[in-house]
């Protein structure tokens, strides 16, 4: 068999545009930019620790202490990013927010209480350096307790920030370890229901089947942060159980703070008239046996109305039929009088023609 002519010069074409195209694949990432790293990543970590700079195992820093003593202790900082991170380390002053969560003050924002106990090496309650990538730093601290501290519970935090700009606003990235001080004295552990009201929500036409839902606001008039265990119970009449249920937890309420809570109690019934009930059981949350103290548990009830529509609409639709009826009654009554009324005017007018028409035959 002869090979076309034309074979060899195809086969070359071919091998020549595979080499073309090897070299394009080949030099086409030498001539476009540089491939962009990938974004440095921002990472801080940050907890409690030795003066050797090794973590201690604590979460929280946590002292009971007396007017005017003096705590020295440890905070480790890292930078687990990837880049150089400008760190600012401050002692300040914890709140309870809108939702009733432990918070802290703005990193930028002054504390006026515990916060302003603690100085660093700087001798002020913040401190700023940088960090690269991998490293840490331990700063001593100082709590100087004042003098004329007020007994109870001063709750703060010391946290790392480290602030991103943005295209609108700064990121502030931030990690905390609280800080607690018990200061010896007076303790007053107490919580407070301030505030209570209910609503009954349920399909009208089911009267064995609604929800009560309790609004109720705790507040913390004492001196001892405390957290608590709620409940709800409704009742009726006669203060007869209809049924309960677990509010869970109230996380940690500083002292002169509060928050509203809110539970809902289900498969209550339509009776009209119920009572709903909260029941707190404060305690000290703290790993710290010595820091446990007895509360008293505290309660709140508030009256509400749960109409049973289905029975009140049978029943206005029987008074309705009843009344219909009775109406009837009185209107037949009275067309049975008139009638009868009329009746016996018309014999009386018959009776008394008659006897002018006999009257009249006999004088003729």
């Amino acid at each position: 068999m002869h090979s076309s002519p034309t074979t060899p010069r195809a086969l070359r074409a071919v091998r020549l545009g595979l080499v073309a195209l090897l070299a394009l694949l080949v030099l086409v990432p030498i001539a476009s930019p540089t491939a962009a790293h990938a974004e440095d990543t921002v990472g801080i970590s940050a907890q409690p620790a030795d003066a050797a700079g090794r973590p201690d195992g604590r979460t929280s820093f946590r002292y009971q202490i007396d007017p005017g003593q003096r705590v020295d202790d440890y905070f480790l900082v890292s930078n687990t990013g990837t880049a150089d991170q400008a760190f600012t380390v401050v002692a300040t002053d914890a709140f309870n927010d809108g939702e009733g969560d432990y918070a802290l003050l703005a990193t930028g924002e002054s504390p006026e209480q515990i916060g302003t106990w603690v100085t660093f090496e700087n001798g002020a309650n913040r401190i700023e350096f940088t960090l690269g990538p991998g490293q840490s730093r331990v700063l001593p601290f100082t709590m100087q307790v004042p003098a004329d501290a007020t007994p109870g519970d001063h709750v703060g935090g010391v946290l790392a920030s480290v602030i991103t700009p943005g295209e609108e606003v700064n990121l502030d990235r931030r990690v905390a370890s609280r800080l607690y001080a018990r200061v010896a004295g007076d303790l007053q552990p107490r919580l407070a229901i301030s505030g209570i009201d209910g609503s009954y929500n349920g399909d009208w036409w089911n009267l064995l089947s609604g929800t009560t839902t309790v609004h109720y606001t705790v507040s913390n008039p004492g001196n001892v942060a405390l957290s608590a265990n709620a409940s709800g119970e409704v009742r009726t009449w006669f203060g007869i159980p209809v049924d309960s249920a677990s509010g869970g937890s109230i996380a940690e309420l500083l002292p002169g703070n509060s928050a509203t809570y809110e539970i809902a109690v289900s498969g209550v019934a339509q009776l009209g008239y119920l009572n709903a009930e909260v029941v707190l059981h404060p305690f000290v949350d703290s790993p710290d046996a010595a820091a446990q103290l007895p509360v008293s548990p505290v309660s709140r009830d508030t009256p509400l109305v749960a109409v049973p529509w289905l029975l009140l609409i049978v029943f206005l639709l029987l008074g309705a039929v009843f009344g219909f009826r009775a109406w009837r009654r009185r209107a037949d009554q009275k067309r049975a009088e008139a009638w009868m009324e009329y009746t016996e005017a018309e014999a009386k007018r018959k009776a008394e023609a008659d006897l002018v028409g006999a009257g009249t035959r006999s004088s003729e």
